[in-house]
């Protein structure tokens, strides 16, 4: 079963078959069980018939009356929001109910029914969308230059590239699976090195600070897709002492959406 993402939805959804399961490669959800169609349809029933018939005319009288002026926003049969990209947007509309992402059109489409609470976060949606134009990154680049705060980012991404993390010589992490970081989200390890990481490295890796274990230096990837989908979340709550953990099912599901994103750029690329 598929249906545009609400998060009101996706509760109510989760409530009514605990045992559901998201697919990732297949973008729907899945009910185990031989009386899984009947009571999908029943449930179905019930939001249909819950939904006020009227909702999308009261929404378009609603924006005719107080219409949002903004570039970022479109009227067709709904309404289309294209921003530059930011996470704050991204966080923003997932929230407003029955938006969801059009991977033709490369934009946000909210249904009229949802006026209202896309209006609500507009000023947020907004603002986000402003600071992430070209011109106005460019302009904070150029403020920021020469300070503490550029050296600290220079410095942070130079060590990214190196592709290097810190663990425990005593607790090594797998080299088979993905495993989450402090610093750089889910990795895949693999290599360790063995040379000496050094407490220097502490404002990068903040489980260096007052560590009693020795740490060395181990290579790391990002993990494809396919990793990540085939990758079982820890089930209970991780030691993230160490630097480095299994998964929690919220990590696995962040990684999972970014390492979509990844490769529909390579495949828009490749084109």
């Amino acid at each position: 079963m598929a249906f545009p993402y609400d998060r009101a939805t996706v509760e109510q959804f989760r409530e009514s078959f605990p045992r559901a399961r998201w697919d990732d490669e297949r973008r729907s959800w899945f009910v185990p069980g031989k009386t899984a169609d009947r009571r999908i349809a029943h449930w179905i029933d019930r939001q249909t018939s819950a939904l006020d018939a009227f909702a999308d005319d009261k929404g378009r009288d609603a924006y005719d009356f107080e219409p949002i002026d903004s570039q970022y926003i479109e009227v067709a049969d709904d309404l289309r929001v294209r921003t530059p990209y930011s996470r704050t947007v991204i966080r923003e509309l997932r929230q407003v109910p029955w938006a969801h992402w059009d991977e033709t059109l490369r934009l946000w489409r909210v249904p009229f029914r949802s006026y209202e609470d896309l209006r609500k976060r507009w000023p947020t949606i907004e603002a986000a969308a402003q600071r992430n134009e070209p011109e106005a990154r460019r302009i904070r680049r150029l403020t920021l230059r020469g300070s503490d705060e550029e050296r600290k980012a220079r410095m942070l991404a130079r060590e990214r590239r190196l592709r290097r993390y810190p663990v425990p010589s005593v607790f090594p992490p797998p080299l088979d699976r993905p495993v989450s970081t402090e610093t750089y989200g889910i990795v895949l390890f693999t290599d360790i090195s063995g040379e000496l990481a050094t407490p220097d490295f502490s404002s990068f890796y903040p489980h260096l600070t007052n560590s009693l274990m020795d740490f060395i230096w181990a290579s790391w990837r990002l993990p494809s897709l396919k990793e990540l989908v085939s990758t079982w979340p820890v089930r209970s709550e991780p030691d993230r002492r160490l630097g480095w953990w299994l998964p929690t099912l919220a990590e696995l599901r962040s990684a999972r959406k970014l390492a979509r994103s990844r490769e529909r750029r390579r495949e828009t690329s490749s084109r």
